[in-house]
């Protein structure tokens, strides 16, 4: 019986499956890295970043998980800006993912090459990390293709979500700042970094559903309605 729904374009499902699978790896990512070293080594330890698990037991999580989003991000095409800040985040996260950072590692391994690339990380993972609040900010909250706003609600948890990923930059950058002892105590960049993706992970999982719902060919009522046509970029 014509219930007088139906399911979205199959394109659509598959993309909403992708989008998902991304949004589940950033969450699950700073989980696995912390959780995985710990049952490595056995006891209750933890590294100075997320980008310091390059060096233990999880580093092909880290680097395929990076590798994996990045990809998706390059390929994936929704419209400008929205194609090109995102082909960006997806080649910035590749590069954080093969270009080691020289925190975390360890002593005496690093010559001067090694700490070209460490800059070349830190500024690739800084970058990348205020695009993911630019997409919160300004490119989630903005209206669709067929010109339909998100709801109120949703915007502003996507700015919120962007501002939490701003203030985590701005408490990673004073963690930096302490003393070697407390940095090592407190880890500030390892949580700040852990909430940023978090948040943007949660941001983008929202807008992935708000997409998908957008794409289903039916309106308020459940009566159904032609499938709106892709704008021009």
């Amino acid at each position: 019986m014509d219930t007088g729904t139906r399911r979205p374009p199959q394109d659509a499902l598959t993309v909403r499956q992708l989008r998902l699978g991304v949004g589940v790896v950033g969450i699950a990512l700073p989980l696995v890295l912390i959780v995985g070293h710990m049952v490595a080594v056995g006891r209750l330890t933890l590294v100075d970043s997320l980008s310091g698990y390059y060096y233990t037991e999880v580093r092909d999580v880290f680097v395929g998980a990076l590798c994996a989003i990045g990809v998706f991000l390059i390929s994936y095409r929704y419209r400008r800006p929205d194609d090109l800040l995102g082909t960006v985040a997806g080649v910035l996260a590749v590069v954080v993912a093969l270009c080691p950072t020289t925190m975390g590692a360890p002593a005496g391994s690093t010559g001067q090459g090694d700490r070209l690339v460490g800059v070349v990380h830190q500024v690739a993972a800084a970058t990348l990390f205020v695009l993911l609040a630019v997409f919160c900010l300004f490119l989630f909250t903005r209206p669709d293709r067929v010109g339909v706003p998100p709801r109120p609600a949703a915007v502003r948890f996507y700015r919120s979500c962007g501002a939490l990923i701003l203030l985590a930059i701005g408490g990673a950058l004073a963690g930096a700042l302490l003393p070697a002892d407390v940095r090592q105590e407190l880890k500030p960049v390892l949580w700040c970094e852990t909430v940023a993706v978090f948040a943007f992970a949660a941001a983008w999982l929202a807008k992935s559903d708000a997409l998908l719902r957008a794409a289903t060919p039916t309106d308020e009522t459940g009566v159904e309605r032609p499938a709106p046509a892709p704008a021009r970029p």
